[in-house]
């Protein structure tokens, strides 16, 4: 992906929310092919019992999940979360992800606990 100087340009965008991941703890490779072209910007973050992982291949075709912390990212046989679509989309989806827990499943903070009386 190229970035011009347009602020409204996508890949400008795109580019801003790859740094919010990298300032959450993505750590980002960009895998090549033989003659050295970039064929996909990989994005991977380990924490809370899960793995984040996003891939970029274009402004137009970007995925993003999160696995069971045990999981073969490679070939996974349960995840958690999934996203697909362009860049834009897929990295707001996954910025708003609450990090610790899983999307779906209840809070377990202390606001959310019910207070039972002690029994004497």
């Amino acid at each position: 992906m190229s970035v011009s100087d347009d602020p409204a340009d996508p890949s400008r965008a795109a580019w801003t929310q790859i740094k919010a991941l990298r300032e959450r703890g993505f750590r980002f490779i960009d895998p090549r092919d033989e003659e050295g072209e970039v064929v996909a910007l990989v994005g991977i973050r380990v924490h809370d019992e899960v793995i984040d992982v996003v891939r970029l291949h274009g402004e137009d075709d970007a995925v993003a999940a999160r696995l069971p912390s045990d999981a073969d990212i490679l070939a996974p046989h349960r995840v958690f979360w999934e996203q697909a679509g362009t860049a834009g989309e897929v990295l707001d989806k996954l910025l708003a992800l609450p990090d610790d827990r899983v999307p779906g499943a209840p809070r377990t903070d202390a606001s959310s606990l019910i207070s039972v009386p002690a029994c004497r």
